[in-house]
């Protein structure tokens, strides 16, 4: 699944291409991805895209007259390619432009969604928490988010009612980084460890964003050149392997029905 940072490396590859452009025409070839695709998108035909930014794993594509809300949900893909390439399999949404190029939305499993807003709001930006490169995710706000919690670590970071785009991966990454034990309570941290984990999240996930996104088999960047932050994971998809820091076999346990990875010498 596309997590936060292959999302905004998918904003950063595609706004060059769109932002300014008017589009065409919108073409849906499926009535219905994760929800129905409302017919309300049809009102972004002849508008001029003013921005594109990221809120969670969405993209908001936005125009003068309302939104698109974009999500890639497990297997989803943004191209941008010239409109006379025919689509392929799984090509279920073609945003047309007048230059002549087309932003193509590519979903096998069909889990992701093409949403509409008239303002930019939507229902599925509910309750979710800060922006975890923002200054609204600090020790601070998850100290007393966590005050008496027993749910796993892991669990903690990854519900996105508390922080957002802090996925599998790299929750993983950021424990071990840390070396905060994946199923301690929540509510055991101190402000220093919190203040050592937030930043290790934003860490890692800055530099997945720079060196363009994690290779998962679903996700590519915009040109088709793959990412290279797996090469640098220091723990998830290693069980058995040794530590980089100790040498100790890393382990692996579900954790809320996900795999996570550790070391149970480094991570206390």
């Amino acid at each position: 699944m596309p997590e936060l940072p292959e999302v905004e490396v998918s904003r950063m590859g595609i706004t060059p291409h769109l932002v300014g452009q008017t589009v065409q025409t919108l073409t849906f070839r499926t009535p219905k991805l994760r929800w129905d695709i409302p017919s309300e998108l049809k009102n972004l035909q002849g508008q001029v895209i003013r921005s594109i930014r990221r809120r969670a794993k969405y993209l908001v594509i936005e125009t003068d007259v309302g939104c698109a809300i974009v999500h890639l949900g497990m297997s989803g893909s943004l191209r941008v390619l010239d409109a006379e390439i025919a689509p392929s399999k799984h090509d279920h949404v073609d945003l047309k432009l007048t230059n002549g190029k087309v932003l193509r939305y590519n979903d096998p499993r069909r889990f992701g969604a093409w949403l509409w807003s008239e303002d930019g709001t939507h229902a599925v930006f509910g309750h979710i928490g800060p922006e975890p490169l923002t200054e609204d995710f600090n020790p601070q706000y998850m100290l007393e988010k966590a005050a008496n919690k027993r749910v796993a670590i892991k669990q903690f970071i990854m519900d996105n009612k508390i922080v957002v785009g802090v996925g599998n991966i790299y929750a993983s990454e950021s424990l071990f980084s840390a070396r905060i034990y994946p199923t301690r309570a929540a509510g055991s941290l101190t402000f220093d460890e919190w203040d050592k984990l937030v930043a290790e999240i934003k860490t890692v996930l800055a530099t997945a964003i720079k060196q363009g996104g994690t290779t998962l088999k679903d996700f590519s960047q915009v040109d088709g050149k793959p990412g290279y932050f797996a090469q640098e994971l220091q723990v998830y998809g290693k069980a058995g392997e040794a530590c980089p820091n100790c040498d100790e076999a890393i382990e692996e346990q579900k954790i809320g029905q996900r795999n996570t990875f550790f070391c149970s010498v480094c991570q206390k």
